[in-house]
């Protein structure tokens, strides 16, 4: 079968890598790609935004299955700012109506919304339309700096599993909330097949949802994947083709700890075409999802975006996990290299009753 994925972050690398695992898998395409993905399938140089020659590329390559890693393609998106205090929603506000118009003509309109207050979650799920498989749920971070500090990214590090959600309320978020939404699509007449991430806030009067998402989360995917010990191709064929009741789906009881490293300055002006060190020099079971690099002629690897890699570990416990990717992200060095320090800290993840 021949795949392409649509992406160029960890994420997409995260997808590769799983896919690649795939004895029904023939030839792996990934567009456009990055540094890391270029070592495991052929990158096609394309602009998300250009549809039109996406679809091209599909039909030359002869591509059964298509994996849209980023919703760009899907739906364009806005961000907007989580203030704390009614002085920095008001500064939030100028900056977008202001003078300045930081987000030009995007930022023409305001939307004011809840504050809530709690610990965040993902869901992920497949789902065909009809059935829905959830999958193991995770945590992100999403602050720049340790303590949650600083500006919004892209997202810094994530785990699964989070030991501090109520058991009791897993099942209440899959029923009420990922199979609530799938059926309510249904029956509108507009069916969806993929992956849907409800992105939710686990406040004290229960689960809130912050967003929906059509596709994998990042850097969640990251920890997501090396825990799923089913092929990931025959799942996706049985969401396209509406037969994901029939897939077996396993999870591996393991715990999974992934570690953003992104360029100094990010989420603001960095600086990029550093070289990479220490890439293989990690330990045996550890891997490195590539997001900002590209690969020069002479296979040196160079850093080109904001978050450039992803250290990921799975170990029986999240402590061991914590421990044994940190380890590794000391490992790997590139100029003015930043990433924060308490990703999946033992404090972070005790149950709060």
């Amino acid at each position: 079968m021949n795949l392409l994925i649509v992406g160029s972050g960890a994420r997409e690398h995260a997808l590769a890598w799983k896919l690649r695992q795939s004895p029904k898998l023939t030839d792996l395409f990934i567009a456009p790609g990055n540094g890391g993905t270029a070592a495991i399938a052929t990158n096609l140089p394309a602009d998300l935004a250009d549809l039109e020659a996406i679809c091209t590329a599909a039909t030359h390559h002869r591509i059964d299955l298509v994996i849209v890693g980023q919703e760009g393609p899907i739906a364009a998106g806005l961000v907007v700012f989580v203030c704390d205090t009614t002085d920095e929603a008001l500064r939030a506000v100028d900056l977008m109506l202001g003078d300045e118009r930081i987000f030009g003509p995007a930022g023409s309109t305001v939307i004011v919304e809840e504050r809530l207050s709690g610990r965040e979650v993902s869901a992920h799920a497949f789902t065909d339309g009809l059935a829905v498989a959830p999958m193991p749920f995770s945590c992100d971070y999403k602050r720049a700096y340790d303590g949650d500090d600083g500006p919004n990214t892209g997202g810094m590090g994530a785990y699964s599993p989070p030991l501090w959600l109520d058991e009791p309320l897993e099942p209440l978020i899959h029923e009420t909330i990922t199979e609530a939404a799938v059926q309510a699509m249904r029956e509108e007449g507009a069916p969806y097949r993929g992956v849907l991430y409800p992105g939710l806030m686990i406040t004290p009067e229960g689960p809130r949802v912050l967003e929906f998402n059509c596709r994998f989360g990042d850097p969640e995917t990251q920890v997501l994947l090396p825990r799923l010990k089913s092929d990931l191709l025959e799942i996706c064929w049985a969401v396209a083709n509406n037969r994901l009741s029939e897939a077996e789906i396993e999870w591996s009881t393991d715990a999974c700890v992934g570690v953003v490293i992104a360029s100094g300055g990010y989420p603001g002006q960095y600086e990029t075409g550093f070289p990479i060190a220490g890439l293989n020099s990690v330990e045996p079971g550890v891997f490195v999802f590539h997001a900002g690099t590209t690969r020069d002629e002479d296979d040196t690897v160079r850093t080109s975006g904001g978050r450039v890699l992803t250290v990921v570990a799975s170990a029986a416990t999240l402590q061991e996990a914590r421990a044994i990717a940190y380890r590794n992200v000391q490992r790997i060095h590139f100029s003015r290299a930043q990433y924060r320090r308490d990703i999946a800290a033992p404090a972070q993840d005790a149950r709060v009753d």
